[in-house]
């Protein structure tokens, strides 16, 4: 498979080098000043960029007919947008906050505790999330992700890095010199807590979900998302 890699920072070389021993072949290494020349040469796009360049790498990918996915964070105000324009060019689109499978199996078990304490109101739900001072977003797009799966399976409405109010989720974001990501959910009563908890060791495990998922997508339409990749929809 030939693959077109947006952005070429630090996750970029580890997915390349990821991909390579895979047995595939990158036609485009496209840092913040290049040009997307060589991207209608690739089965796949991956984008792992700045939220600021996110949106011109994918729809760039789209318009010249390649499958595209991306783990960049920070630019989904105009996710809407994206998806509109992948589904007007009939191109193929798979965004995750985390390509990690191991984070997300972790999205699930969110998910299915948050239902589970949904029930128990005597419960709070907190949230912590620790990454590495280059980071740019806070909270991290995994964080998000994951107080959006307790939004959807609770009572809660709303998450904030603030002071919470009674239907908001608190995340507090900690930057760490050297930290690949760390993520904690919290269930808090008077008398015990609850946590779940993943720990990346480095971002390898980033890098092979990206690489699993643009072989997954190659040849596809539509708009997807790593449940689709791990054919999680239906457990």
């Amino acid at each position: 498979m030939k693959i077109a890699l947006l952005g070429y920072g630090k996750m970029g070389q580890i997915i390349e080098r990821i991909a390579i021993e895979r047995g595939h072949t990158i036609v485009l290494r496209k840092r913040s000043n290049d040009t997307f020349d060589g991207l209608e040469n690739a089965d796949v796009a991956i984008d792992f960029s700045v939220p600021s360049a996110a949106v011109e790498n994918i729809k760039a990918a789209i318009l010249k007919n390649v499958p595209v996915i991306s783990g960049t964070t920070g630019w989904l105000t105009n996710y809407d947008e994206v998806i509109s324009y992948c589904k007007q060019h009939n191109g193929a689109f798979l965004y995750g906050s985390n390509f990690s499978l191991g984070v997300n199996i972790f999205f699930e078990l969110n998910e299915y505790l948050a239902k589970m304490m949904n029930q128990l109101k005597q419960y709070n739900v907190s949230m912590e999330e620790i990454h590495h001072t280059q980071k740019l977003d806070a909270p991290s797009g995994t964080a998000i992700t994951l107080a959006n799966g307790i939004i959807s399976n609770s009572d809660y409405t709303n998450w904030t890095l603030d002071a919470p109010t009674e239907s908001e989720i608190k995340i507090e974001a900690v930057r760490k010199d050297s930290v690949p990501g760390t993520h904690s959910i919290f269930y808090d009563s008077d008398i015990d807590q609850i946590e779940i908890k993943h720990t990346a060791h480095n971002r390898e495990g980033f890098a092979l979900g990206a690489v699993v998922a643009a072989e997954w997508i190659k040849g596809k339409t539509g708009i997807f998302s790593m449940k689709d990749v791990l054919d999680l929809k239906n457990i």
